[in-house]
């Protein structure tokens, strides 16, 4: 899921050095980053801005913060502002991260959803804040365990995130050897292919556990395109850098698409807020039903 934790970046060369944002650069890129994503920058963060946009700047032939400033502050320039939120904004995440979940959805919620959808009932399942895909991919995973057919069913999942870039990482579902050392071995067995001659002996999800995810692009804040209801929520470590007002209006709207008995699952760090704490009942670890 998307968060503010560090990505890897260059060290920036000497030519860099007399590049540095400003405090007004700093709020101005905080405020436009707010006003898109909902997203404050914390601690560090002028040198999260520098090591985030040095590159930009340098790609976009800009000498200071301050012309950076002015082009992302013109709302005209939408694919910058994509890129700035996107440079600003990192995925960190691997598959089955808080196993519990996944465990309270394989023999609590997940059962009774698939026995209605045997009896054409749909069902549909939100990974909202999919970061590079690990998390939706854990999610087909536990429908594929108690229903190795699911794709021939009206399931799906939907996973959505902000960032462009890595949503293309999702959609190719391609990882190194080294990201699957939590994968139980019958799933990697089952639903893992081994990627012939690669560099670091990748390994692609198979087709069969593509078809029940649909991967697009969402800003959480934005109006939501989705029309019916979700059974299952994942939100997990996307809020935890939302002001409170933020994060209370943002459970309220994933209730108002909720079925009375629906379940959503919410980081260990994170906390409902607002009206929403009437909406949902904690049934358990960080897992909460719809009233």
């Amino acid at each position: 899921m998307t968060n503010l934790a560090y990505k890897n970046a260059d060290i920036p060369g000497p030519d860099n050095a007399r590049i540095k944002p400003t405090a007004s650069d700093v709020n101005t890129i905080e405020e436009i980053l707010y006003s898109i994503s909902g997203v404050k920058l914390g601690a560090s963060r002028e040198s999260m801005v520098y090591s985030r946009l040095i590159k930009r700047l340098n790609a976009l032939g800009l000498e200071q913060f301050r012309d950076y400033c002015a082009l992302v502050g013109d709302k005209g320039n939408e694919e910058e502002r994509r890129i700035m939120v996107d440079a600003l904004t990192t995925n960190h995440t691997h598959f089955f991260r808080e196993p519990h979940h996944f465990e309270h959805m394989r023999t609590v919620s997940l059962p009774p959803l698939l026995e209605s959808a045997r009896n054409g009932a749909r069902v549909r399942l939100w990974c909202a804040g999919c970061s590079s895909g690990e998390e939706a991919f854990c999610m087909a995973f536990t429908i594929l365990s108690l229903m190795p057919d699911a794709a021939s069913y009206d399931i799906k999942i939907l996973a959505t995130d902000i960032d462009t870039t890595i949503l293309e990482k999702a959609r190719a579902g391609l990882y190194p050897e080294r990201m699957l050392s939590k994968v139980p071995d019958d799933v990697r067995s089952r639903w893992f292919n081994p990627v012939a001659g690669s560099y670091e002996n990748n390994y692609e999800v198979s087709p069969a556990v593509h078809e029940l995810i649909a991967f697009r692009q969402l800003n959480l804040l934005s109006q939501w395109p989705m029309k019916g209801q979700f059974q299952i929520i994942f939100c997990r470590n996307v809020t935890i850098y939302f002001d409170e007002e933020t994060k209370s209006e943002l459970w309220q709207r994933f209730a108002a698409i909720m079925p009375v008995g629906g379940i959503i699952y919410i980081g260990h760090s994170e906390h409902l807020s607002g009206s929403a704490k009437n909406d949902f009942t904690n049934i358990a670890t960080t897992t909460f039903e719809k009233q």
